[in-house]
């Protein structure tokens, strides 16, 4: 129990030292950058990549990509948050001192965090089912993720490890959705050669 104690005293300590770093640009940025239609010209960019680069498995990664953000999204609300039962950090007493107020609070939970797993589930379905069909290795990817995992943070959505435990399910999520997307291009492929 000490050690569960020491990690949450930690988590609020990396919390309120992310915090003490506030500036005006980032008030203004990190809560732009959290929103989800500021990338839904990414999203459209990637959809569109999708079709120019592999034509004839664009539908397949479209409906894999909307797959891996579905499961992410609805298992991290769903199940994991009511298990957890983490309070947020705009939702805790102790932590109102270091908060600005720069988004609504949301839900009461935050662990893990629904932005994590789906950024990173995407980031991760992306990377690795665009290295297979194009062999293109896109890190920016990762770097898009922990941007808005960061924000996250910053906002006072959520604590250091919310979007940690968030981004590893994420990437597990979306590597998993990968791997299905790889096996379809290579039955696609053996099919295509007899």
């Amino acid at each position: 129990m000490a050690f569960l104690q020491w990690l949450d005293h930690l988590d609020k300590d990396l919390f309120v030292l992310v915090r003490h770093g506030a500036s005006r640009f980032q008030d203004t940025i990190m809560p732009w950058l959290r929103n989800p239609y500021t990338w839904v010209p990414l999203y459209a960019f990637m959809f569109y990549f999708a079709f120019r680069a592999g034509k004839r498995h664009a539908w397949v990664f479209i409906v894999l990509s909307l797959a891996t953000f579905a499961i992410t999204d609805s298992i991290t609300a769903q199940l994991l948050k009511p298990m957890f039962g983490r309070l947020r950090p705009c939702h805790n007493a102790e932590m109102q001192a270091v908060l600005h107020g720069l988004v609504d609070c949301g839900g009461l939970y935050s662990m893990p965090s629904n932005h994590a797993a789906n950024h990173f589930g995407l980031a991760a379905f992306w990377y690795f089912s665009l290295r297979a069909m194009t062999g293109r290795k896109w890190w920016w990817l990762w770097v898009w993720a922990a941007l808005i995992c960061y924000a996250q943070v910053y906002v006072g959505k959520h604590y250091p490890f919310d979007v940690c435990v968030g981004a590893v399910f994420g990437t597990l999520v979306g590597y998993g959705m990968s791997r299905l997307f790889i096996y379809w291009l290579r039955q696609r492929g053996r099919a295509q050669a007899q």
